[in-house]
Parts: C-alpha cells; structure tokens; sequence
C-alpha cells in the first residue's frame, strides 16, 4: 500500500517563483519537500491533464515528454543552485546532458518526485547534478545535467 500522507513543504510555489525565472508552462516544480543547502533537493511536480503539451503530445493517449521531465529535474537543480550565497547572481542554463534514460511514461495524475544532488561546481560558473525522477516509488528517469552561468 502506498503511503499517501502529505510530506511538510520547504518550498512553496510562491517561494520557486522567486527563485527561479521560469513562468507558465514551463514552471514545472510544485513545491519542494526536502532540501539540504547547496548539495540536495526533492521537489514535486504534480502532472495534470490541463497542461498545454498534452493537447497535442498525444490526443488520444496523454504522455508527459521526456524533455519536460528533464527540464523538471533541471529546474530542481537550479533551485540547489540559485540558493548557494556564495555564487554570482545571473541565468544558469543547459550546458550538457548525460546518460539520461527514460524508464516509464508519466501521464496526467502522475506525481513526479524528482530528487537532484549537486555532484561538482566549478569556478562558481559550472555545475553538473544528478537527477532521477519517480513515480510511486517506480523510477521515471535519471541522468546528469550539465549547466553553466550566462552573463
């Protein structure tokens, strides 16, 4: 039996939006659940079949693309990232994706819970974490993601 008591908010969706730059559709992180400064988040992506992507990513058969699902783990990982006192302020975007392996499809009612860990920073510019992606305990996804600071 799955347990489904609500976990304690660390973040909430008014405090991401303040983090991070991304607006509707691509504000794609709920609220974040668990958080160590400047090593490791867990956060919360609730799948609805009022999102945009699913009108056309399938009509008949709603699937979540792998894309957003890695864009969802990025965005975690920014969050670990824009919350370090240390760095310069400024966008953090892609730089690199790496072994990245969709394991099962996510549809709307899913509850992502992506967890991401900082693995290396490099002159305060470069980063890479690693993420994974689950579904009721099932893994959806995992890779690492590469980012870089853009002046």
């Amino acid at each position: 039996m799955t347990d489904h008591s609500p976990r304690s908010v660390v973040l909430t969706s008014d405090q991401i939006m303040g983090l991070l730059p991304h607006r509707y559709p691509f504000a794609l992180v709920d609220r974040v659940v668990e958080h160590e400064l400047g090593k490791r988040a867990v956060a919360i992506k609730n799948v609805t079949l009022n999102e945009p992507q699913f009108q056309g990513h399938f009509p008949d058969r709603p699937l979540m693309p792998g894309v957003l699902i890695v864009e969802a783990m990025a965005q975690v990982g920014g969050l670990i990232v824009t919350q370090m006192p240390d760095l310069p302020k400024g966008l953090f975007v892609f730089a690199g994706i790496d072994g990245v392996r969709f394991r099962r499809p996510v549809v709307p009612g899913d509850q992502l819970e992506i967890t991401c860990e900082l693995l290396s920073l490099k002159r305060k510019r470069f980063g890479k974490v690693s993420g994974k992606a689950t579904v009721d305990g099932q893994l959806v996804c995992s890779g690492e993601l590469m980012f870089s600071l853009v002046d």
